[in-house]
Parts: structure tokens; sequence; C-alpha cells
């Protein structure tokens, strides 16, 4: 991050912390987006991680002057959308819905095999807890590593990798077609 870029940050989210509404609504525009598919990430629900996003927006608003390092706005923003959205999935236990279109008169329909395909994976994310959906959405959907992902997580930095390199081992095993 620029020089320039940082001191941007870091004046908006100072104004925004003293009540600056407009300044919160920059922040929210440059950040929603982002967060919203990080929650999708965790909940498979896009409805469920519109509600969480909107619940961390609020937190947001609320605990934004704890935030001691402007640089690190990003990070704890998706971080409290990442809780909300854990926390709403255990409150509401719900499971995602795969829907598959089989038109068997269409001779244009996709290669059912890619769908089988698409289900096993979606199946085999749905077995894993919110926290281990949290973990493979901040790494793969959001692109921190593990040095950046263990404190959100309250984790060490070689703890999250552990944690990752289990559980992509375990969606391998799980997928594996032998």
């Amino acid at each position: 991050m620029t020089g320039l870029a940082a001191t941007a940050i870091a004046s908006e989210v100072q104004r925004a912390a003293a009540g600056d509404e407009a300044a919160f609504a920059r922040i929210v525009a440059a950040h929603h987006a982002e967060m919203a598919r990080i929650a999708y990430g965790v909940c498979g629900d896009s409805g469920l991680a519109e509600d969480a996003v909107q619940a961390a927006w609020s937190i947001a608003w609320r605990k934004l002057r704890t935030l001691r390092d402007p640089d690190r706005l990003r990070p704890w923003l998706v971080t409290v959308a990442v809780n909300e959205a854990r926390h709403l999935v255990r409150r509401r236990g719900i499971r995602p819905v795969i829907e598959l279109e089989i038109d068997a008169c269409d001779a244009r329909a996709p290669d059912l095999s890619d769908e089988i395909d698409r289900v096993d994976l979606v199946n085999a994310l749905r077995r894993l807890t919110p926290d281990e959906r949290a973990l493979l959405a901040l790494r793969y959907g959001a692109g921190f590593d593990s040095s950046e992902i263990g404190p959100m997580l309250g984790l060490s930095a070689s703890g999250a990798r552990a944690r990752l390199a289990r559980l992509l081992g375990r969606l391998r095993k799980d997928l594996d077609d032998d």
C-alpha cells in the first residue's frame, strides 16, 4: 500500500470513528462486496450472508474507534463479517441445498458428470463446520495468508497453516474417486 493510500485510509477511518456517516458510507462501499462474498463462503446462503454482513456493519460502526491500526481495516472488517456468519450458521443450523437442472430432452444440456463433481464438492464443504468454512473463505476467498488468518481466528500462523493443511487433506480424501 502506498503512503498516500495509507494516509487516506487512516483519515477515512478516523473521520468515520468520530461519527462522520459519509466517511463510514465510503468504507462500506469499498468493502461490502468482499465481506458478503466471504460471508457467503462461510454460510453457503446468500440471504444469511447478507444478514451477517449487515450485523457486521452495525458492529463496525459501534467499534470502529477501537481499531488501533487503520491499515488493518480490511482484515478487521472481514473478521467481523466471518464471525457474524459463523454465529448465524451455528444459531440457525442451516445447510445449503444444491439444485440441479436436468432436462433430459435438451441435447445442449451440460455434461452431468461436471454437475456431479460440483455437487460432490458442495456436499464435502457442507460437512465442514462453520469454523472450517471460515478458514477456507479467509484463505481462498479473501486471499489472506496464515500470518493474517491466525490472529483473525485466535491461532498462531503455524496453527492456521496446520489446520488448513489438515482440512485440505480431508477434503481431498472426501473427493477422491478411487
